[in-house]
């Protein structure tokens, strides 16, 4: 990246720095860790990066941010939390930290960007199998194609997401099966 380049984005930073926070503040649920990003953000703009032409220096510098925060974030997560204390005593805490808040909006939104970026028989295969809870058979003939098909392009479908989410692939196939059915 050319200083010019650099420079155009500390700059916007700089005008839409309360935009952007507002941001950050939605996605992480804490106004003070936006900010601290926001700082670590404007920070990591003076170190030299090679990259192309930048269409949107807003979304660029929320991606940027948005990295720095789920590092952080997992970086705390290796500490023993209160949370973690309460749960080796016995003691149930059903709530989510903000850490953990943050980090499951993060995933979510992941998720849903991978999800958009499949063809859309894939998607289809997966959520039909995934969320609804269809057996493999009646999607294969609902769509006309040959269950193996389905199979097929459920894999890639999970290997996709698995691969944008940085995530293992589960190697089970078809819905989970419902109790007291035989299929």
């Amino acid at each position: 990246m050319s200083e010019e380049s650099r420079e155009a984005l500390r700059q916007s930073l700089v005008l839409g720095y309360d935009e952007l926070r507002m941001r950050l503040t939605h996605r992480l649920g804490s106004a003070e860790l936006a900010g601290d990003v926001l700082h670590e953000t404007y920070l990591k703009l003076s170190q030299p990066v090679v990259l192309g032409p930048i269409r949107s220096p807003k979304h660029y510098l929320l991606r940027i941010a948005t990295n720095i925060a789920l590092k952080r974030l997992r970086r705390e997560r290796r500490f023993f939390s209160l949370s973690d204390a309460k749960v080796a005593l016995g003691v149930a805490d059903e709530t989510p930290d903000p850490a953990r808040a943050a980090e499951a909006r993060f995933e979510v939104d992941a998720l849903r960007q991978a999800l958009q970026a499949l063809p859309a028989r894939q998607r289809d295969i997966l959520l039909a199998s995934r969320q609804d809870g269809i057996a493999l058979r009646e999607i294969a003939a609902r769509l006309g194609l040959s269950q193996r098909m389905v199979e097929i392009e459920l894999r890639r479908a999970l290997a996709f997401c698995a691969l944008r989410l940085e995530r293992e692939v589960i190697q089970r196939f078809g819905p989970r099966p419902v109790r007291g059915s035989k299929d």
